[in-house]
């Protein structure tokens, strides 16, 4: 799929049919996140795949619609480079741009996810030292939402606002 088709087609999918992702497809989405720009080349992620069925069921207390993704990848963050949101951010879109042109669909959870995230941690074995930014579900989408966007005309300026 070309990127700018990726672009496009990149929706939140939590409906998933249960279907696993084949693990080349999930190293090849991780890999994707790892290319991501960094401020100053810090590279402060790491990445925590988790495919194991129960452990996905765990995982449902951010949403009880994550159990029947096929993966979740779980991003985990250095806190002491100054720019460890804006880089985990970009990590996390290359990720569901990559798993959109495989065929896949992904949802970026942040907010329910940081409000549990001592639990999560706990959960994926993720060092106190180190912050979970985000758990991205990955799978086989059940439903494609249909989602409206303004139209360019209405978010683009030219020279001044």
């Amino acid at each position: 799929m070309d990127t700018l088709d990726a672009i496009r087609d990149r929706r939140s999918i939590r409906q998933f049919t249960g279907e696993g992702v084949p693990r080349a497809d999930l190293q090849t989405i991780v890999d994707c996140g790892r290319l991501a720009a960094s401020g100053s080349n810090r590279q402060p992620w790491e990445f925590v795949v988790v495919t194991n069925r129960p452990v996905l069921e765990s995982l449902a207390i951010v949403g009880d619609w994550i159990a029947k993704a096929g993966a979740v990848v779980a991003v985990v963050m250095d806190s002491s480079s100054r720019w460890w949101v804006e880089d985990g951010a970009a990590a996390i879109e290359n990720m569901l741009l990559a798993s959109v042109a495989l065929g896949f669909g992904a949802c970026w959870v942040e907010g329910d996810a940081l409000q549990r995230e001592d639990k999560l941690k706990d959960l994926l074995g993720v060092p106190a030292s180190k912050r979970l930014m985000a758990l991205v579900p990955i799978g086989v989408a059940a439903r494609v939402p249909v989602v409206d966007k303004k139209p360019l005309v209405e978010v683009l300026h030219w020279e001044k606002y």
